[in-house]
């Protein structure tokens, strides 16, 4: 069974942490929310949403896939060296890492877009490129093991390929 985490903090996205969330999950994988505290996090539209685990319970755990929702979260996630650590790990294992809309905050925090193309809102332009990232401005990029977004809408192209690409890895290991 593939499993997945997605990342919460305040002010998150509402809709690109429900959405991959019960995506996921309909598709029959195994999907673990994590924040840094137990606690109730706010949505940027207002919804609620607690965390299934902390992070410190799973930051030494491997996933299929890490999916970094956007909003303000990331700003608020890529002050956590122990994220950031298992963001690079990811990354040096070749595990799926997605980030939509600010989402590619965590990455350049972690330091893992230069040299790779990737996309996110367009006010985080220029912090990709200055992290060294091509910033492509495609509503979805991929770039080997990143798969990254522009915004919301950009989750109906980005969610389907992401479980192609899941699925594809489990149909290779059989």
């Amino acid at each position: 069974m593939k499993r997945v985490l997605i990342l919460l903090e305040d002010l998150v996205e509402d809709s690109e942490f429900l959405y991959p969330y019960m995506r996921f999950r309909e598709e029959g994988f195994e999907v673990v929310s994590a924040a840094p505290v137990r606690r109730e996090y706010r949505g940027k539209r207002g919804m609620s949403f607690v965390p299934d685990v902390l992070l410190k319970e799973v930051i030494h755990d491997t996933f299929d896939c890490v999916f970094i929702p956007g909003g303000y979260a990331p700003d608020r996630l890529r002050r956590y060296p122990e994220l950031l650590n298992l963001i690079r790990r990811h990354n040096e294992e070749e595990k799926l890492i997605c980030a939509v809309c600010h989402g590619p905050w965590v990455l350049i925090s972690a330091k893992v877009v230069r040299g790779r193309r990737v996309t996110g809102f367009f006010a985080i332009k220029d912090d990709l490129e200055n992290a060294g990232a091509c910033y492509t401005g495609e509503e979805v990029e991929v770039d080997r093991n990143l798969v990254t977004a522009t915004d919301p809408n950009a989750m109906l192209r980005m969610m389907p390929l992401i479980i192609r690409k899941l699925l594809k890895e489990e149909e290779a290991k059989r």
